[in-house]
């Protein structure tokens, strides 16, 4: 059973920094694409990075270039999202999925198979 904790969420004033991890259990993360997720309050899920099966590429939302930067531990079986630069519109729920149903396709929610439950992300101003 393929299993996905989020962990790294909390609250920070705009401008600070938080780094999210995702660690899996029953799935080798590395071995196919990872993306993180989020939602925000009252708004649909939508695409921030994800990197591809051996990390040999990263893509990022346009919103969070330069500022977020996915990252693969294949050590730890986990993938990290550095997050500096904070805004209050980066508040959200955020959510790694792994296993692409459709190769390429990193920026597609549905695409995904495995979902974390999510972790808490809340910028102040």
């Amino acid at each position: 059973q393929v299993q996905l904790l989020e962990s790294g969420g909390g609250m920070v004033q705009a401008g600070g920094s938080l780094s999210l991890s995702c660690s899996a259990s029953g799935h080798t993360l590395s071995k196919n694409a990872v993306g993180w997720f989020r939602q925000p309050p009252g708004k649909e899920r939508e695409f921030v990075a994800a990197v591809s099966a051996s990390a040999t590429r990263t893509y990022h939302a346009d919103s969070v270039k330069g500022r977020f930067t996915i990252s693969a531990d294949n050590a730890e079986n986990a993938v990290s999202l550095q997050m500096i630069g904070l805004r209050p519109d980066d508040t959200a729920v955020y959510y790694c999925a792994a296993v692409l149903r459709y190769a390429g396709r990193y920026y597609i929610a549905s695409d995904y198979i495995y979902w974390g439950r999510g972790t808490q992300v809340t910028v102040s101003s």
